[in-house]
């Protein structure tokens, strides 16, 4: 499975953190790949680190020659805190793994629920506010039942 990154934050030295789609912030230091990877010391030079930026949410890319996929900071990064993310990217993972868990491509679940292909992309990205109704159409194709429910913050 890919972890998406939504936030990238720089922190002391060559240390960043990553917000990701499932809410868990992962702390991690680039130096711990400086012997197995001698051209990433260059991220030593401040400006240059702080130039980084996320290459949609699949990676960290500084120039032509500096560039981390975020997995490696999801699996070997140390989780620092979880956040409460916004419930379009909570319900777009959720639409994402119900499909792949069923095979499906999203063009073959577009054409199941008759919702545009991309709309499905924007929804799975987390980019849509989508209806309850059309959770339900996605989850009827899908041979799922939506399931709602609420919780108290103490639980």
């Amino acid at each position: 499975m890919f972890h998406k990154a939504l936030e990238l934050e720089f922190k002391d030295g060559t240390e960043l953190e990553l917000t990701f789609q499932d809410g868990k912030v992962k702390q991690y230091d680039m130096a711990v790949l400086f012997t197995k990877y001698p051209q990433l010391h260059a991220l030593e030079n401040r400006d240059l680190f702080l130039s980084g930026q996320l290459m949609g949410s699949y990676g960290i890319r500084w120039n032509d020659d500096l560039d981390i996929d975020v997995e490696t900071i999801y699996e070997e990064g140390r989780t620092v805190r979880l956040v409460k993310l916004a419930i379009a990217f909570m319900v777009g993972e959720e639409v994402m793994h119900a499909r792949t868990k069923r095979g499906l491509t999203q063009k073959q679940l577009s054409e199941a629920t008759g919702i545009d292909q991309s709309d499905l992309s924007k929804i799975e990205r987390g980019m849509a506010n989508v209806s309850i109704s059309t959770l339900n159409r996605i989850a009827l194709a899908l041979g799922c039942r939506l399931n709602i429910n609420f919780s108290y913050e103490d639980d």
